[in-house]
């Protein structure tokens, strides 16, 4: 006979999001990503407003 569980798992805890990256001041792609990010948020498309702030968190290591 297999081991099922018949328990609730425990709750999540979720936390807020972190705030918008800015974009670093002088780098054009950083401002480009900050143009496509609020386009994106406009529209609801929040996968590419995601994908947007980790590019401009990456801003050190390059915007590919």
């Amino acid at each position: 006979m297999e081991n099922i569980k018949t328990t609730m798992s425990d709750p999540v805890h979720l936390t807020l999001p972190s705030p918008d990256p800015e974009p670093v001041r002088g780098c054009a792609g950083c401002v480009e990503l900050a143009n496509v990010r609020d386009r994106a948020r406009a529209g609801g498309d929040f996968t590419t407003v995601s994908d947007c702030n980790v590019f401009l968190r990456r801003h050190p290591q390059g915007h590919s």
